[in-house]
């Protein structure tokens, strides 16, 4: 069975990622790595009134609500969440490694409304080791 890598991010973008993945997968009979990575923000000197295991959490809940989001999913499509401590385009193109596709939104959350691609796609654009496919982010209609 191949294994089909798709970052999400809980942005309606990695919600049409995701959603994509999963067709994909449907019609090569794939397995879904659904990767979330996440790190504690920098902020110079500043300190948190928060723990890691705070983050963790908020990342955790991130990633189950992205994939409630596109539910149902189909019996024969087997999704696996991963929840990977790291920057977001490091860690997804490490997973993506032998994967038969990575599958990303043109847009997250992050960046400037207007950008035709991410930083994170951009970055996995150059770097990642196995075919990928940019999903366009949902026209605001």
């Amino acid at each position: 069975m191949g294994r089909i890598v798709v970052g999400v991010d809980g942005s309606e973008g990695s919600a049409a990622a995701l959603r994509w993945a999963i067709d994909e997968a449907r019609r090569r009979q794939s397995e879904v790595d659904v990767v979330h990575a996440w790190e504690i923000p920098y902020v110079g000197e500043a300190s948190f009134s928060i723990g890691p295991q705070e983050f963790e959490a908020e990342a955790q809940a991130v990633l189950d609500q992205s994939i409630r989001d596109v539910e149902p999913i189909p019996s024969d499509v087997v999704l696996r969440p991963m929840l990977l401590h790291g920057p977001a385009a490091g860690q997804l193109i490490d997973t993506a490694e032998g994967a038969e596709l990575l599958v990303l939104s043109s847009r997250g959350h992050g960046g400037f409304v207007g950008l035709l691609l991410g930083s994170v796609s951009q970055q996995c654009t150059h770097h990642a080791r196995c075919p990928l496919v940019i999903v366009p982010h949902p026209s605001k209609e």
